[in-house]
This record gives structure tokens, C-alpha cells and sequence, in this order.
């Protein structure tokens, strides 16, 4: 498929500055620009590749002001990134889809299975399972009895989906994710630990991307939830009758400890983790490594946390200054114990 500037201007409400008849027939990141490919410029830091990139056009935001001649046609946007998201979006919506059922893939007979789906080889997919229309299950899932996938919901190889949860349109699961072990649950005993069965599902709402090696847990009783648009990386963990809010991220590595509640809009960094039973609020916002381990510091929401155990985040920047001198710290106060020493001994 082949589109030229102008096309792409109206598709990303943006102007042409060069060639309008330009054209591009795939994407290229701007450093590894080739004849033919669409990049942008979103982060100043590259702005030198553009002076040399060879891709024919580059998507740059608006204000963007060039030192230096410019080969390639530039398509100004209010936003480049959004913009080239748009366009990778619409590239992709543009290919192929497979269908059909691979005569190695088990489908329980009770199972129900909607039109337009391609389900691959070694697919196992156990009874009363029901699948929308339009879905693409990838090779080696395992589908568990019960359980309901919404319609044009993406699986990758490996992912594992148990007995009961339940899935909702336009989600993608990527290879590896499990849906629905159980919760770690376990009562100590003077013998050892009794293991609380978990009897709750897990209920993933519409159009959620969980990433790759990622778990989410089946609820003690009840739903473990996570809500409409809501983006997890790849091996994160979120624990049993957690509820994750509408369009809130997690980066890699991120961990929920059970019955946590976490608010709308969040964005959770690397590493973040949460302990359980808190509750954070809306469009709270968590660094890298950040620790919430109480308090309600967390809960009325709007606020931006660093460190463990988290603190605002200028106070967290003052505290850093402070971490910093220390080894200064610690000379002057030797040197103080050495002067009050002296003094003691001169009396």
C-alpha cells in the first residue's frame, strides 16, 4: 500500500511542507530512514538524524523549527507521536486477517465459536467456552471450560485463559499471559499453610492489552477486574480481587498485591510496586522502582510518587539532595566528635 504526503496530512489533520505527492509504503524509525518510509521526530534528542535521515517523509510537530536543510517531505501535526500511532494503527487494520480453524486446534463440541475467527494449531479449547466473532487465537492457547471471549480479541501462542474468566472485545493477550491462576491464598497453620481456594474469576473489560509473561489472578471470591482501556506491560503481576481502573498503564515488572483498588488514569513506572488493601485514586502517578506500602498518601489521587516507601515527589527530590551529601554529612560530624573529644580532655 502506498500513500503520498497529502494523504497523510488528511488522515493526521497536518500540513505539507515539501513534496505533497511524495509517497510512502512503510515506516521506518527516523535514524534508520530509508527511500520509500514514513518516520517522525517527536523527541528533540534525535533532531540531528533528520538532517540525514533518507526516509521520504517525517511526521514533526508543529512547532517544530529546523537549523539546518531538510531533504525529506516534513508533514506538520499538533502531536507526532499520536499522529504516527494513528497511522500504524490504521497500517495494521489494512492487513489480512487469517481465518479459519487449523485441523490440529480441539474444540470442545459445547464450545461456541464465532464467524470470522482464525484459531491455529495445538489450540486447546475446553467445553462451554464461547468466542466472538473475528478473533485470532494463536497456536498452543489453552482456553478453559467456561470461559467467554469477547469479539475481535487477539490471543498469542502460549497464553493461558482458566476455567470461568472472562475477556471482552478488542483486547489483545500476548504470549505467555495467564488469566486466572490462582490467587496466593494460603492460611498458616502449625503444620505448615493451608491453601484457601480461590473460587472468583477474573474479568478482563474491552479493550485492554495485557503484555507478554504477565498474571492475573482469579479473586478468593468475587472478580479480580481490570477495567476498559487499561495498558499492562510485560511480566507484571496484579494478585487476586484486585480491581484496576479504566486507562491506567504499567510498565514492566509492575506488581499489585491483593484486594488493592487502583483508580482511573494511572500510570505506573518500572518496578512499581503496591502493597495490598490500599486504595489509590484517580491519575495518581508512580516513578520507577516507587513503593506504596500504606497511608493514604496515595488515595485521594492527582499526585506524582517516588521512592520507597513513596513520597511526593518534590519532597522525594529535596530528600535525594539530602542522600547525596551524606558521605560530607558523616566527615563533618567525625570531625565534630573529634573536636568535642579534645575539649573534654583539655578540662
Amino acid at each position: 500500500m502506498v500513500f503520498t504526503a497529502q494523504q497523510i496530512a488528511g488522515f493526521t489533520g497536518g500540513t505539507v511542507e515539501g513534496n505533497p505527492e511524495a509517497t510512502i509504503s512503510t515506516f521506518a524509525k527516523i535514524e534508520e530512514g530509508v527511500e520509500g518510509a514514513l518516520s517522525f521526530l517527536a523527541n528533540p534528542q534525535y533532531e540531528h538524524y533528520i538532517y540525514e535521515t533518507k526516509s521520504s517523509i517525517v511526521l514533526v510537530n508543529n512547532d517544530f523549527q529546523p537549523s539546518k536543510e531538510i531533504k525529506a517531505t516534513l508533514v506538520r501535526v499538533p502531536n507526532a507521536y499520536e499522529s504516527v500511532a494513528k497511522l500504524l494503527q490504521l497500517y495494521q487494520s489494512m492487513q489480512q486477517k487469517r481465518v479459519g480453524i487449523d485441523s490440529l486446534a480441539f474444540i470442545d463440541k459445547s464450545a461456541k465459536i464465532g464467524e470470522n475467527c482464525y484459531i491455529g494449531p495445538f489450540v486447546a479449547i475446553a467445553e462451554d467456552v464461547e468466542i466472538g466473532e473475528g478473533c485470532v487465537i494463536h497456536p498452543h492457547v489453552t482456553i478453559g471450560r467456561g470461559a467467554k471471549i469477547g469479539a475481535n480479541t487477539e490471543i498469542y501462542s502460549n497464553a493461558v485463559i482458566y476455567h470461568g474468566c472472562k475477556v471482552g472485545n478488542n483486547c489483545v493477550l500476548h504470549a505467555g499471559c495467564v488469566i486466572g491462576a490462582d490467587g496466593f491464598g494460603f492460611a498458616p497453620t502449625p503444620e505448615g499453610y493451608d491453601k484457601i481456594p480461590q473460587i472468583g474469576i477474573v474479568t478482563i473489560e474491552d479493550n485492554v492489552e495485557i503484555g507478554a509473561n504477565t498474571c492475573v489472578d482469579r479473586s478468593t471470591m468475587g472478580s479480580t477486574i481490570v477495567r476498559k482501556g487499561v495498558k499492562i506491560d510485560n511480566l507484571c503481576q496484579v494478585a487476586h480481587n484486585v480491581e484496576v481502573g479504566k486507562n491506567t498503564v504499567m510498565s514492566a515488572q509492575a506488581g499489585i498485591a491483593g484486594s488493592s483498588k487502583i483508580g482511573e488514569w494511572c500510570m505506573l513506572g518500572g518496578q512499581v510496586g503496591i502493597a495490598g488493601h490500599l486504595v489509590v485514586g484517580d491519575k495518581t502517578m508512580f516513578g520507577a522502582k516507587c513503593g506504596l506500602t500504606g497511608g493514604n498518601i496515595a488515595r485521594k489521587g492527582n499526585v506524582q510518587l517516588m521512592g520507597y516507601p513513596s513520597q511526593i515527589h518534590k519532597d522525594w527530590q529535596k530528600s535525594q539532595v539530602g542522600v547525596r551529601q551524606l558521605p560530607e554529612i558523616m566527615k563533618d560530624i567525625q570531625l565534630l566528635k573529634k573536636e568535642i573529644e579534645e575539649l573534654k580532655n583539655k578540662q
